[in-house]
């Protein structure tokens, strides 16, 4: 179907359309009458469209604001319904409710294996069925001789991600030790998040891409059109998610209740894939335009975030809840879990070291994803809560020692390739200094 019979506005007024519903019985208090069900539905919908409305927003924004101010708060946005999901659960935890501590690294380990199981290896999947069906070329999509060989061949300039994200990944296999995520941790993650921050905005950002859609039409929009519009689709948004996140959550913690789903399984797994879904969906859109690198740069920064931002500042909304300082603790289940979030993790990124991931790197991704997945569901439906943990805690952990075991392995055979990023990620850093330095005064 072409482009130019889809008037962009027709996805802004989508958008908008999937929030009415919720919207309207808030304002209205019709949604107090819902059934569980319906509240999930519809609080669930609104959500998925609000994502939507708060990156078309921040998107149309970088035609006003400094490019590197853009990146900063896209970055924030992009992961907006998980920061809202799991401060709500921080936030529970600290007023007394202890299960809500697991919820919230549930929610938080979930997202991030999702990103990567789903959407890293169904993005690579899609670019090349796309560059094979006819959907245009994809100068990123290489045909190779062999077996499920063909490869999406991303930017060099993807190295400063990557070598954060490798840091980040490290630093969380140690945050279970200490049995709960503090201070360090946040020190820590938020401090290497901020210091990528500082590397773009004293660098030399290129322009991206050209936008396209409801951005590139408010772009080319008076200013006096696209501030209203921006201020508007955030504060629309920010309303949305501020009334919509916590009767989802909610719901969701009956539903899993009402079916013999625990509340962690639910909230680890169905919550972060309705907020992810937006983010999947757009990258999937621009794969079918041909910019497959484009749409791989979006996943791996939103990786990146989400790995940093979202860890670390849980024990902050928990400290705030709290009333003073407070570790947000969390049993051994908890501790596998993140353990083997890291270790995928390391395993993504020994993938793409070497700036490329392979059809049968993608399957792999996402079999190993699935199977972890589909094999704790098996245990949580066939045995005693508590055979169901322990048997969960060793399936957990098999898995983690299997990906560190091809990672390290898979490192080791891409020294080169490791020596390549960090000389890139070095040369970066230094022009970003010395740019800084040598700028004249005034």
């Amino acid at each position: 179907m072409s482009s130019r019979l889809r008037h962009p506005l027709t996805a802004l007024f989508g958008g908008i359309a999937l929030t009415l519903p919720w919207i309207l019985s808030w304002l209205t208090g019709v949604n107090e009458g819902f059934s569980t069900l319906t509240t999930v539905g519809v609080a669930g919908v609104a959500v998925l469209g609000a994502s939507f409305l708060l990156a078309w927003g921040a998107e149309t924004a970088e035609k006003d604001v400094p490019r590197a101010f853009a990146i900063a708060v896209l970055a924030v946005l992009a992961v907006a319904p998980e920061y809202a999901v799991d401060a709500l659960y921080a936030w529970q935890a600290g007023q007394g409710d202890a299960a809500a501590s697991n919820l919230a690294v549930a929610n938080m380990t979930g997202a991030n294996r999702i990103l990567i199981g789903i959407g890293w290896s169904g993005i690579a999947l899609f670019s090349v069925y796309r560059a094979y069906s006819g959907g245009g070329a994809d100068p990123n999509v290489v045909k190779r001789d062999g077996f499920l060989r063909d490869y999406v061949d991303l930017d060099r300039d993807i190295s400063l991600e990557i070598a954060f994200l490798f840091l980040a990944t490290v630093f969380a296999f140690f945050v279970p030790l200490g049995g709960g995520i503090g201070a360090i941790d946040t020190i820590v993650l938020v401090g290497l998040y901020l210091a990528y921050i500082l590397v773009i905005i004293r660098g030399d950002v290129e322009e991206v891409e050209e936008q396209v859609g409801v951005p590139a039409y408010f772009q080319a929009r008076a200013r006096s059109i696209r501030i209203p519009v921006v201020l508007g689709l955030f504060t629309y948004s920010g309303l949305l998610i501020f009334t919509a996140v916590e009767p989802f959550a909610h719901g969701l913690e009956a539903l899993g209740l009402q079916f013999g789903i625990p509340e962690f399984f639910m909230i680890q797994w169905i919550a972060p894939l309705a907020s992810e879904s937006p983010e999947l969906i757009v990258t999937a859109y621009l794969v079918n335009k041909a910019r497959s690198t484009a749409a791989f740069n979006a996943l791996i920064s939103s990786k990146l975030n989400q790995w940093t931002l979202l860890i670390g500042t849980l024990v902050v909304v928990y400290s705030i809840s709290l009333g003073q300082y407070g570790v947000l603790m969390f049993d051994e289940k908890q501790a596998s879990e993140i353990w083997i979030t890291a270790a995928q993790s390391l395993f993504a990124l020994a993938i793409l070291i070497n700036f490329q991931i392979s059809v049968r790197e993608s399957l792999l991704l996402l079999v190993l994803f699935l199977s972890q997945v589909i094999t704790e569901f098996y245990f949580i439906r066939t045995m005693s809560e508590a055979a169901a943990e322990a048997n969960s805690i060793l399936l957990l952990d098999a898995f983690t020692v299997f990906y560190l075991v091809i990672s390290v392995g898979l490192l080791a055979a891409r020294r080169d390739q490791i020596r390549e990023v960090a000389t890139l990620t070095g040369a970066t850093v230094r022009d970003a200094v010395d740019g800084d330095a040598e700028q004249p005064a005034d």
